[in-house]
């Protein structure tokens, strides 16, 4: 019996999909999309040449987030990760954890729009119908059934897709740093004397700002059941991506601004690598730089989708969402990952991305925080320095004020209309969470 049960174990073991390579690229895919390209032309409008000393406060931030992903993780070892930790802490607050899982998908749902946008309008910007609107939106759509159907396809050849978008988009980054960088025309101590007085307190709000272009590392927990030796690869993962994500943006901002003008870079914003690249060596730079959005933003769009569609069925499980969406077929979330497609592609067609992009960077900011809180309270059981989390948890609340701050001082309607969503959530997620009381 003994000999029987060690080699069914061994066999579980040798059947699960995805290794450690998987893993970076899911995180890798969730933080490496659209959000360098949106962040790059406000950081430098903002803080110039000390772009990328923001971008790397930005992922220091989002490491001190992860320290309590990983520990809550490997301790709980549960798909359903924010919203299974947060439940499990605090058992007794149903719709608190109800909240935090609408909160969550939520944010998610607003990334799957922003990248399948973003997607849609680099792959059309070389055509003469680029303009147009209904075509994007028509793109976007149509980018997001595909990664439907591949994550329902399954989960191994999700993986594979993954690692092969994840690593030639890093190669082809890696190029455009390489071209911009080597056909610079200034120095960055030029460019320090010329960036005239930069307030710290910019270079500070705009890596709480940065910190929306590492989300995506929390994704790797979502696969748990599907995952090898979790105590070792959870963190591997995680830590592995976010270094990765940091070298990455860091290259491409010293690129862009070493060899674009800042005014270009603020004026073209998400297209200013491409217009960068397509003036200083032609078209085929420019179509590089299309193919590297293109794949970034597929991979991101992949990497959520799969990921977020477990969290999703995990929390409809528990009564918080309809309970169709636990429906699984071969232990894929098929219904969850429709539903997620379908309000993905219903916030394209709102066309109110920018709107949606700062509410899901406020969210996630809001959620890191709770869960830094949460691993805090059981820091005896998961292991944890109570130093690092609560150094944690003053970086992430002093993230979460200073975005808000930024927000209400100028972007006034945006943050309004980020309330009314939130009172909107407030109010499905009690509802959920009594009639979930009522049934149980």
């Amino acid at each position: 019996m003994l000999n029987n049960n060690s080699n069914n174990s061994i066999h579980r073991k040798r059947n699960k999909p995805l290794g450690v390579l998987e893993l970076i690229a899911i995180a890798l895919g969730g933080m490496v999309g659209g959000g360098i390209f949106s962040v790059l032309g406000l950081s430098v409008s903002m803080v110039g040449v000390w772009t990328p000393v923001a971008i790397v406060m930005g992922g220091l931030l989002a490491a001190m987030a992860a320290y309590s992903y990983i520990k809550l993780g490997v301790y709980y070892k549960d798909e359903g990760a924010t919203y299974s930790f947060f439940k499990k802490t605090f058992p007794n607050s149903p719709f608190a954890a109800s909240l935090i899982g609408w909160w969550v998908i939520f944010g998610y749902i607003s990334t799957l729009a922003l990248y399948s946008y973003t997607f849609a309008s680099y792959a059309i910007s070389g055509f003469a119908l680029a303009d147009s609107e209904w075509l994007r939106k028509l793109v976007a759509g149509s980018v997001i059934l595909v990664f439907a159907l591949v994550n329902i396809w399954s989960v191994k050849g999700m993986g594979r897709i993954e690692d092969f978008m994840v690593y030639t988009k890093l190669f082809i980054l890696a190029a455009i740093s390489f071209v911009l960088i080597s056909n610079s025309d200034t120095a960055i101590p030029v460019l320090l004397k010329n960036n005239g007085d930069t307030r710290v307190l910019n270079i500070i709000i705009v890596a709480a700002i940065t910190f929306v272009a590492y989300e995506g590392f929390q994704l790797v927990i979502h696969a748990i059941n599907e995952m090898e030796e979790p105590e070792k690869n959870i963190p591997r993962a995680i830590y592995s991506a976010i270094g990765l994500a940091i070298l990455i943006y860091v290259v491409i901002s010293l690129g862009a601004i070493l060899a674009i003008p800042f005014s270009e870079i603020i004026e073209n914003k998400e297209y200013a690598l491409a217009a960068g690249a397509r003036r200083i060596i032609g078209n085929w730079g420019a179509d590089l730089v299309i193919a590297g959005a293109l794949l970034a933003t597929s991979s991101a769009i992949s990497g959520t989708m799969f990921g977020a569609s477990r969290l999703m069925a995990v929390i409809a499980k528990d009564g918080y969402f309809p309970a169709r969406l636990t429906r699984r077929t071969n232990h894929i979330p098929v219904s969850a990952i429709v539903t997620l497609s379908g309000l993905a592609y219903g916030l394209v067609l709102s066309g109110s991305l920018q709107v949606i992009l700062e509410f899901g960077s406020v969210t996630f900011l809001l959620v890191s925080l709770l869960m830094a809180y949460a691993n805090f309270r059981i820091r005896n059981l998961t292991d944890s320095s109570a130093t690092i989390t609560i150094l944690s948890l003053l970086g992430l609340f002093s993230g979460t004020v200073l975005i808000l701050y930024y927000e209400l001082t100028t972007q006034v309607e945006q943050m309004m209309f980020i309330a009314d969503i939130y009172v909107l959530l407030t109010i499905g997620s009690w509802l959920y969470s009594k009639k979930a009381s009522i049934w149980k």
